[in-house]
């Protein structure tokens, strides 16, 4: 099984990506749509949300209810990312305890989570004069 995704670029840096039968606009300045590290923080926000749902019921937590993610990527002198902060709030009653339960069990679901891993690399080809 594989994903795939078509990224096109007219001119300047922004892009549309085609991803099956939806579109998603990222521009790296931020002006015209998401820039590139907010479209991977709200994917990593977008991914932890079931994430969560599926580690509270395999830790017999129950059901979370009304789930809000505020993700914050502090970035470096270099505008990349240095560290992400999630503030999880649910409406559920649920204990501290339950909560970091919850939450160790969803970083080990969450692919996005999975796939910001050092080791993973994109493996490239490129081809000049192609239009």
């Amino acid at each position: 099984m594989s994903k795939q995704v078509t990224t096109v670029s007219e001119e300047g840096y922004a892009s549309t990506t085609d991803v099956r039968e939806f579109s998603v606009d990222i521009d790296p300045g931020g002006e015209s749509a998401p820039d590139t590290l907010e479209a991977l923080l709200s994917a990593y926000g977008a991914c932890y949300v079931p994430a969560l749902r599926v580690g509270a019921q395999q830790r017999d937590v129950g059901e979370l209810g009304h789930i809000e993610i505020e993700i914050t990527g502090e970035l470096n002198d270099e505008d990349k990312l240095a560290s992400v902060h999630m503030h999880i709030a649910v409406g559920a009653d649920v204990s501290e305890a339950e909560g970091q339960e919850t939450i160790d069990r969803a970083f080990d679901l969450c692919k996005v989570h999975d796939a910001l891993k050092t080791e993973l690399h994109a493996e490239t080809s490129f081809e000049g004069n192609a239009f």
